[in-house]
């Protein structure tokens, strides 16, 4: 087994063991990808203060996220293709999660069903919801995931319609990946995954019958035409106020990088809002997730749990985010490369070394417990 000390190891261990068109979907951001580089860019150029002589015995990187007791403030975010990179690797992650001590949520397009991670896991996870133009299978989906006993919606604000991603459309992926000669090729690389994928789910599991009919063909390619027709762009409050109603139950509303917005947000009756660009996989030329958080957490204060997402690589990251307003972050890519490196234990690891680093970088910034955390540890 190789040794893995930082997120990065995942990413570099996942980009040879993923077959190439995977892994770019997980590693690529819309356009000229200046928005998914700003992301841990700004967040690298943040610097912590060191303290010294201040008594850190018995930290704590405990906390709760919208009332739910977390082993440190991190929830797994909505990955789309996720059992891509491994098999089943929805289900893998939310053990993963579940045995760690945070919140997994599940994408609406997940190759595991809500019913298959429903299966392997003994507490309630977060669903993420996409809203379409069918209304009736929006309806569908809040209903399974209130029958799967998940304790959160994730909705998604971001993606009426979708930015584009260059390096999918010169992949040709689709998802089961087309067997042309490069992917047979690249197939052939990595015989691990290849073997693991033949006893795996392969296909959309909570989109069956909503693509061509069923399963069959229900890849990206026919995807991003179905996405087309079915997102939609006529997105508005109304709309969320609908969908709340219909659940009923712990909202986060997801995608929300504008001081209006998230004014509008907190007014909603919503839990939780994400300051996300959707990993800069959108609105290329929008500015980073974590300069957009200051502003955001000190416009809606109290009312509403403010939360991070985007670029984060290490327990530093998460500490800056918590610094500067988040009560919460979330985490996709370093999900994505741990699980593409390793599987479920990868995931695992992974987990527990955000956690010692986020431990051992309170400690030399004279913080004890990271419910304490404010903006005094930055340097200004």
């Amino acid at each position: 087994m190789p040794v893995m000390t930082c997120v990065e190891d995942f990413r570099l261990l996942a980009k040879k063991r993923v077959p190439k068109a995977f892994y770019d979907y997980a590693d690529s951001g819309s356009y000229t990808e200046g928005t998914y580089s700003a992301n841990s860019d700004d967040l690298a150029a943040i610097k912590l203060r060191q303290r010294v002589a201040i008594n850190v015995d018995e930290r704590s990187t405990r906390t709760t996220m919208i009332g739910h007791d977390v082993t440190m403030p991190v929830a797994i975010a909505p990955t789309g293709l996720t059992g891509m990179q491994w098999a089943n690797g929805e289900m893998l992650g939310a053990m993963a999660a579940e045995k760690f001590g945070i919140p997994f949520t599940l994408s609406t397009m997940s190759i595991c069903s809500i019913e298959d991670v429903a299966s392997v896991t003994k507490k309630p996870f977060w669903f993420q919801l996409y809203v379409m133009r069918d209304r009736g299978f929006v309806k569908s989906m809040i209903d399974r995931a209130k029958a799967a006993k998940c304790s959160a919606l994730v909705l998604t604000l971001d993606l009426q319609i979708l930015g584009q991603r260059h390096k999918d459309l010169k992949n040709g992926m689709s998802v089961p990946p087309k067997l042309t000669l490069d992917t047979l090729l690249d197939l052939a690389s990595k015989p691990g995954w290849a073997l693991r994928a033949l006893g795996g789910r392969k296909t959309f599991g909570n989109l069956a019958g909503h693509i061509n009919g069923g399963n069959s063909g229900s890849g990206v390619q026919t995807l991003s035409k179905w996405t087309a027709s079915q997102f939609d762009p006529t997105l508005n409050w109304d709309d969320v106020a609908w969908i709340k109603e219909q659940w009923g139950g712990k909202l986060i509303l997801k995608g929300i990088l504008d001081v209006e917005d998230a004014k509008i947000a907190a007014q909603t009756g919503a839990d939780a809002l994400v300051v996300s660009n959707h990993g800069g996989r959108q609105l290329d030329g929008a500015m980073s997730s974590i300069e957009a958080l200051p502003a955001i957490a000190q416009a809606v204060g109290d009312q509403i749990e403010v939360w991070f997402d985007g670029g984060i690589r290490s327990g530093q990251d998460i500490l800056k985010a918590t610094a500067l307003g988040a009560k919460g972050t979330m985490i996709g890519r370093a999900f994505l490369y741990s699980l593409g490196a390793m599987g479920g234990e990868g995931v695992s690891q992974m987990l527990e070394i955000l956690r010692k680093e986020l431990d051992v970088s309170m400690a030399l910034t004279g913080t004890k417990d990271i419910k304490d955390v404010g903006p005094q540890i930055l340097v200004p």
